[in-house]
C-alpha cells in the first residue's frame, strides 16, 4: 500500500513560529523525511505532532492517513485517543481540588469513598489519594484491567471501585512500582464525589475550557466526528486491519480517567504551553491549577527500574513515577513524560521543563516503533545533538533482533479431554468478573463473557480437563488455558484461566478469577 503524507501547519507560515527573541533554536529534525519513513517502516497509517519551545509553536503537523478506507489524511485537527496520556488530566483534576482546599494529596481515600476496600484492612485504612496516583498499591501490574478491556466495558466505575477488594496483592504496600489503571478510575470517582459532578464534566469545565481545548473525557458531539483517526493493527498475512472496538464513536468510555480521553494535536499545544509556563510560575490568570500542585505532580513518588537501553540511549540514572506522570534524568536534565498505548492508538507527551520544551506524538497504529523513532529524534535534537542517528533504522533493527529470539516454550497437551464436551458446557460465575457461558454447538465449545461482549472464543481440547481458549479476535488477548475442576462424583464444578504458556507465572489478568458453576 502507498501511503500519502500531508504536512499541515496552521496559524503560522512554515513549520517555525514567530519568535519574540532574536535567537530561535536550530531547525527541527527533518520531520518531513523522518515521519513518513517511520510510518512506512512500522506499518502505521498516520501521525500528528506538535512541538512547543519557549512558549512558541515550532511545529504542528499531520502526516499520513487517518482512514485507509477513504484515504482521508491526518492533520493537526484530527482526533486521536490519548490512551494513558489521559492520566495526567486525572491527576490535574485532583490538583484543582487540592488548590481549593477541598482535599489533600495525603487524605485517606475512605474519607471520601467509604466503599473503597482492598484485601488488607490496614492498607485500606491507610491508602491515600497520593497512593491512588503513584502506582505503589501492592497489586500486580494491570490488576483489574479485565474490567476495562476489551472495550466496550460492561462494568461501571462504581463497580470497578467495589471490585478492588477481590484483587490479591503481590507485594507490600508502597514498596514496588506496579502500573494500575483501576486506581485512576477510582481517583476519578473520588473527584466526582468531592466536586459534586461527574468527573468528565469537571475536567471539561475546569481544564479543557480554560485552556480552550476541544478535548473530550465524556461524550463527543457528532459535529466533531468528521475528522477522527481510525485505529489499525497490521500483520503480514492480513495487511492493515481496523480495530472497531477502540474506534472513536462519540461515546464516553468508562475508562476515560485511565486511558480514554480524545484529543487533537492542536488542542495539546495550549496544554504544553500552560504546563511549561506554570513550571516557571508564569501561567496566565485563571490557570487550572497552581505551580505548587504542578510541582507535586512532577515530584518522584515511586522509583522505577532503569533498563540498559535507557542508560545507553539517554544516560538515565533514575526513573520514577509521580502523580499521573513519569520522569527521568536524560542527558543531565529532568524529562517529564507519559506514553499512551491502546490497540490502534499510540501517544507520547514529553516535557523538558528546564529547556522550556514540550512535544506530543499521536498515531493510529499498533507498532510502537513509529512513536519511538520520532520521540527519540526530537529528544536527541534538543538534549544530545551529537548523538543523533537514524532512529527509524535503529528501532527497526531492534525489532528484528527481538523477532529472532526463540519463542517462549509452549505447554504440551494430548489434544484430548476426559469427559464428553457437553459435561463442560454450562453457566459459570465469578464473584467480581461475573458470568461466563460455555456453550456447545456443532463445532465444539465456545466461551462468552456476560459483562465483556468482545471477550469470546472457541475451546480447543488440550489435556485431561483443560482446553486452549482461542479468542475470536486474537488482538483481544493471547491464547489462554481453561482448567475445569471436578468434584468426587466427576461432575464439573468450576474453572480457572491462565495464559497459554509453559510458565504462566502468577501476575496475570486471570489470577483472581474463580468461576463456579451455577
Amino acid at each position: 500500500m502507498t501511503l500519502r503524507y500531508l504536512l499541515c501547519v496552521l496559524g503560522f507560515a512554515g513549520s517555525v513560529g514567530v519568535w519574540a527573541n532574536t535567537n530561535p533554536p536550530a531547525a527541527l529534525p527533518d520531520l518531513a523525511q523522518l515521519v513518513p519513513a517511520a510510518l512506512q517502516q512500522f506499518d502505521t497509517p498516520g501521525m500528528a505532532i506538535a512541538v512547543v519551545k519557549d512558549g512558541q509553536v515550532l511545529h504542528l503537523a499531520g502526516f499520513g492517513e487517518r482512514d485507509l478506507a477513504t484515504g482521508a489524511l491526518v492533520d493537526s485537527e484530527t482526533y486521536f485517543r490519548l490512551a494513558s496520556v489521559s492520566k495526567a488530566f486525572t491527576a490535574a483534576s485532583v490538583a484543582i481540588l487540592v488548590d481549593e482546599g477541598k482535599l489533600s494529596w495525603d487524605d485517606k481515600v475512605v474519607q471520601y469513598l467509604p466503599q473503597f476496600r482492598l484485601q488488607d484492612p490496614w492498607v485500606t485504612a491507610e491508602f491515600t489519594i497520593r497512593d491512588l496516583l503513584s502506582q505503589r498499591s501492592g497489586l500486580a501490574g494491570a490488576a483489574g484491567d479485565s474490567m476495562i478491556w476489551p472495550e466496550p466495558s460492561g462494568f461501571s466505575r462504581e463497580e470497578v471501585v467495589h471490585n478492588l477488594r477481590y484483587l490479591t496483592p503481590v507485594s507490600s504496600f508502597r514498596t514496588q512500582y506496579a502500573y494500575s489503571n483501576v486506581l485512576y478510575i477510582t481517583a476519578a470517582e473520588l473527584v466526582a464525589k468531592v466536586a459534586g459532578e461527574p468527573w468528565q464534566d469537571f475536567v471539561a469545565k475546569r481544564i479543557f475550557a480554560p485552556l480552550n481545548m476541544q478535548c473530550f473525557a465524556g461524550e463527543q458531539p457528532a459535529a466533531t466526528l468528521q475528522n477522527i483517526a481510525q485505529p489499525y493493527r497490521f500483520s503480514a498475512e492480513e495487511g492493515f486491519v481496523t480495530i472497531p472496538r477502540n474506534a472513536i464513536d462519540g461515546k464516553m468510555l468508562m475508562s476515560a480517567a485511565a486511558g480514554g480521553i480524545v484529543c487533537r494535536a492542536s488542542d495539546l499545544v495550549p496544554w504544553l504551553q500552560f504546563l511549561l509556563a506554570q513550571y516557571q510560575g508564569k501561567a496566565a490568570a485563571g490557570a487550572p491549577f497552581s505551580q505548587t500542585q504542578l510541582l507535586q505532580m512532577w515530584a518522584p513518588q515511586t522509583l522505577m527500574a532503569v533498563g540498559s537501553n535507557d542508560r545507553e540511549l539517554d544516560q538515565v540514572n533514575f526513573a520514577a513515577y509521580g502523580l499521573g506522570w513519569r520522569m527521568a534524568d536524560m542527558h543531565g536534565v529532568k524529562v517529564v513524560h507519559h506514553t499512551g498505548t491502546l490497540s490502534g492508538f499510540q501517544a507520547h507527551l514529553v516535557l523538558v521543563p528546564e529547556r522550556q520544551l514540550g512535544f506530543v506524538v499521536l498515531n493510529n497504529g499498533s507498532n510502537s516503533g513509529a512513536r519511538q523513532a520520532v520521540v527519540q529524534s526530537l529528544l536527541k535534537h534538543y538534549l544530545a545533538p551529537g548523538q543523533q542517528q537514524d532512529w527509524v533504522a535503529f528501532y527497526a533493527a531492534q525489532q528484528q533482533r527481538a523477532a529472532g529470539r526463540p519463542a517462549a516454550a509452549q505447554p504440551v497437551g494430548t489434544g484430548e479431554v476426559l469427559l464428553a464436551l457437553q459435561e463442560y458446557a454450562g453457566n459459570y460465575n465469578d464473584n467480581w468478573f461475573g458470568g461466563m457461558l460455555i456453550a456447545q454447538d456443532a463445532q465444539g465449545l465456545s466461551l462468552q463473557s456476560a459483562r465483556m461482549i468482545n471477550l469470546q472464543g472457541r475451546l480447543e481440547p488440550f489435556a485431561d480437563h483443560s482446553f486452549i481458549v482461542r479468542w475470536t479476535d486474537p488482538n483481544v488477548a493471547g491464547p489462554a488455558l481453561i482448567h475445569f475442576q471436578l468434584n468426587n462424583r466427576r461432575q464439573v464444578t468450576g474453572f480457572t484461566l491462565e495464559p497459554y504458556a509453559a510458565e504462566p507465572g502468577e501476575r496475570h489478568s486471570y489470577r483472581d478469577m474463580r468461576f463456579r458453576r451455577r
